[in-house]
Protein backbone atom coordinates (compact mmCIF):
# COMPACT_ATOMS: atom_id res chain seq x y z
CA UNK A 1 0.00 0.00 0.00
CA UNK A 2 1.37 3.41 -1.00
CA UNK A 3 0.98 5.78 1.96
CA UNK A 4 2.58 8.86 0.39
CA UNK A 5 0.65 12.12 0.42
CA UNK A 6 1.34 14.46 -2.51
CA UNK A 7 1.30 18.23 -2.23
CA UNK A 8 -1.25 19.94 -4.49
CA UNK A 9 -0.46 23.48 -3.37
CA UNK A 10 1.11 25.30 -0.44
CA UNK A 11 0.57 28.54 1.43
CA UNK A 12 3.01 30.36 3.68
CA UNK A 13 1.21 31.09 6.96
CA UNK A 14 4.06 32.58 8.98
CA UNK A 15 7.77 33.32 8.46
CA UNK A 16 9.73 33.73 11.72
CA UNK A 17 13.41 34.12 12.49
CA UNK A 18 14.03 30.40 12.06
CA UNK A 19 10.65 28.64 11.89
CA UNK A 20 8.23 28.76 9.00
CA UNK A 21 4.59 27.65 9.15
CA UNK A 22 2.97 26.21 6.02
CA UNK A 23 -0.51 25.01 5.11
CA UNK A 24 -0.60 22.58 2.21
CA UNK A 25 -3.40 20.92 0.29
CA UNK A 26 -2.51 17.27 -0.27
CA UNK A 27 -3.75 14.32 -2.27
CA UNK A 28 -4.24 11.32 -0.02
CA UNK A 29 -3.35 7.71 -0.92
CA UNK A 30 -7.02 6.96 -1.64
CA UNK A 31 -7.31 9.92 -4.08
CA UNK A 32 -9.09 12.23 -1.63
CA UNK A 33 -7.74 15.57 -0.48
CA UNK A 34 -6.96 17.11 2.88
CA UNK A 35 -4.87 19.90 4.39
CA UNK A 36 -1.65 19.69 6.38
CA UNK A 37 -0.27 22.44 8.61
CA UNK A 38 3.39 22.08 9.55
CA UNK A 39 6.51 23.87 10.70
CA UNK A 40 9.81 23.78 8.86
CA UNK A 41 12.77 24.01 11.22
CA UNK A 42 16.53 23.92 10.49
CA UNK A 43 17.12 21.13 13.00
CA UNK A 44 19.08 21.05 16.23
CA UNK A 45 21.79 19.21 18.12
CA UNK A 46 21.92 17.84 21.66
CA UNK A 47 25.21 17.11 23.40
CA UNK A 48 25.85 14.45 26.03
CA UNK A 49 28.97 16.05 27.52
CA UNK A 50 30.66 13.48 29.76
CA UNK A 51 33.23 14.81 32.23
CA UNK A 52 36.27 12.83 33.35
CA UNK A 53 34.57 12.35 36.75
CA UNK A 54 31.78 10.45 34.94
CA UNK A 55 29.19 13.19 35.36
CA UNK A 56 27.22 14.91 32.63
CA UNK A 57 27.21 18.62 31.98
CA UNK A 58 23.56 19.65 32.29
CA UNK A 59 21.59 22.88 32.13
CA UNK A 60 18.64 24.39 33.93
CA UNK A 61 16.74 26.98 31.96
CA UNK A 62 13.35 28.61 31.63
CA UNK A 63 11.38 27.76 28.48
CA UNK A 64 8.86 30.37 27.47
CA UNK A 65 6.21 28.31 25.64
CA UNK A 66 5.49 25.93 28.56
CA UNK A 67 6.24 28.70 31.10
CA UNK A 68 8.55 26.65 33.31
CA UNK A 69 12.12 25.62 33.99
CA UNK A 70 13.59 22.42 32.58
CA UNK A 71 16.70 20.35 33.25
CA UNK A 72 18.25 19.69 29.86
CA UNK A 73 21.21 18.61 27.83
CA UNK A 74 23.17 21.39 26.13
CA UNK A 75 21.50 21.88 22.76
CA UNK A 76 20.90 24.37 20.01
CA UNK A 77 19.69 25.15 16.53
CA UNK A 78 21.68 24.27 13.42
CA UNK A 79 22.50 27.43 11.47
CA UNK A 80 21.70 27.36 7.74
CA UNK A 81 24.31 25.23 5.95
CA UNK A 82 26.24 24.52 9.16
CA UNK A 83 27.86 21.11 9.68
CA UNK A 84 26.12 19.32 12.55
CA UNK A 85 29.38 18.56 14.39
CA UNK A 86 30.36 22.24 14.22
CA UNK A 87 26.92 23.11 15.61
CA UNK A 88 27.42 20.71 18.51
CA UNK A 89 30.89 22.10 19.23
CA UNK A 90 29.62 25.69 19.04
CA UNK A 91 26.64 25.09 21.29
CA UNK A 92 28.65 23.20 23.91
CA UNK A 93 31.18 26.02 24.14
CA UNK A 94 28.65 28.86 24.05
CA UNK A 95 26.30 27.39 26.65
CA UNK A 96 28.65 25.56 29.02
CA UNK A 97 32.15 26.83 28.31
CA UNK A 98 33.46 23.35 27.51
CA UNK A 99 35.34 22.06 24.48
CA UNK A 100 35.78 18.34 23.82
CA UNK A 101 38.62 16.39 22.25
CA UNK A 102 36.42 13.39 21.35
CA UNK A 103 33.10 13.50 19.49
CA UNK A 104 30.77 10.67 18.51
CA UNK A 105 27.48 11.02 16.65
CA UNK A 106 25.00 8.76 18.45
CA UNK A 107 21.75 9.07 16.51
CA UNK A 108 19.23 11.27 14.74
CA UNK A 109 15.70 11.63 16.09
CA UNK A 110 12.59 13.40 14.79
CA UNK A 111 10.86 14.84 17.89
CA UNK A 112 7.70 16.36 16.39
CA UNK A 113 6.74 14.31 13.30
CA UNK A 114 3.07 15.21 13.51
CA UNK A 115 3.62 18.90 12.83
CA UNK A 116 7.30 19.68 12.13
CA UNK A 117 10.27 18.52 10.08
CA UNK A 118 12.76 19.25 12.90
CA UNK A 119 15.46 16.66 13.44
CA UNK A 120 17.66 16.35 16.51
CA UNK A 121 21.26 15.19 16.11
CA UNK A 122 22.75 13.60 19.24
CA UNK A 123 26.47 13.71 20.04
CA UNK A 124 28.59 12.27 22.82
CA UNK A 125 31.43 14.62 23.82
CA UNK A 126 34.40 13.46 25.93
CA UNK A 127 37.78 14.82 26.90
CA UNK A 128 36.25 18.05 28.16
CA UNK A 129 38.21 21.17 28.99
CA UNK A 130 36.58 24.30 30.39
CA UNK A 131 37.39 27.49 28.45
CA UNK A 132 34.58 29.82 29.54
CA UNK A 133 31.12 30.19 28.06
CA UNK A 134 29.68 32.87 25.82
CA UNK A 135 25.89 32.82 25.95
CA UNK A 136 23.83 34.31 23.15
CA UNK A 137 22.11 37.62 23.88
CA UNK A 138 18.93 36.94 25.84
CA UNK A 139 20.04 33.44 26.85
CA UNK A 140 20.08 32.65 30.55
CA UNK A 141 20.87 29.23 31.99
CA UNK A 142 22.58 27.51 34.87
CA UNK A 143 25.17 24.80 34.19
CA UNK A 144 25.59 21.92 36.64
CA UNK A 145 26.93 18.36 36.84
CA UNK A 146 24.79 15.26 37.25
CA UNK A 147 25.69 11.57 37.14
CA UNK A 148 23.91 9.37 34.63
CA UNK A 149 22.26 7.26 37.36
CA UNK A 150 21.00 10.45 39.02
CA UNK A 151 19.76 11.80 35.70
CA UNK A 152 17.90 8.56 34.96
CA UNK A 153 16.34 8.70 38.43
CA UNK A 154 15.27 12.29 37.70
CA UNK A 155 13.57 10.97 34.55
CA UNK A 156 11.77 8.31 36.61
CA UNK A 157 10.66 10.95 39.10
CA UNK A 158 9.48 13.34 36.37
CA UNK A 159 12.09 15.95 37.30
CA UNK A 160 13.66 15.56 33.85
CA UNK A 161 10.80 15.47 31.36
CA UNK A 162 12.17 17.19 28.27
CA UNK A 163 11.95 14.59 25.50
CA UNK A 164 15.27 15.48 23.84
CA UNK A 165 17.05 15.05 27.17
CA UNK A 166 15.24 11.84 28.07
CA UNK A 167 16.06 10.27 24.72
CA UNK A 168 19.69 11.39 24.93
CA UNK A 169 20.09 9.93 28.42
CA UNK A 170 18.59 6.61 27.34
CA UNK A 171 20.91 6.49 24.32
CA UNK A 172 23.93 7.28 26.48
CA UNK A 173 23.00 4.53 28.94
CA UNK A 174 22.75 2.01 26.08
CA UNK A 175 26.00 3.24 24.50
CA UNK A 176 27.95 3.00 27.76
CA UNK A 177 26.62 -0.55 28.19
CA UNK A 178 28.09 -1.57 24.82
CA UNK A 179 25.11 -1.11 22.52
CA UNK A 180 25.99 1.08 19.54
CA UNK A 181 22.53 1.09 18.02
CA UNK A 182 24.18 1.41 14.63
CA UNK A 183 22.61 -0.56 11.78
CA UNK A 184 24.42 -3.73 10.68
Amino acid sequence: MDLKETRIDTALVYQGDFMVVHKDSVRLPDGGTSSREYITHPGAVAVLALLDNGKLVMERQFRYAPQREFFELPAGKIDHGEDILLTAQRELLEETGYVASEWLHLTTAWPCIGYADERMEYFLARGLTHQGRNLDDGEFLEVFELSLPEALEWVRLGKINDSKTMLGLFWLEKHLNGWSGAPD
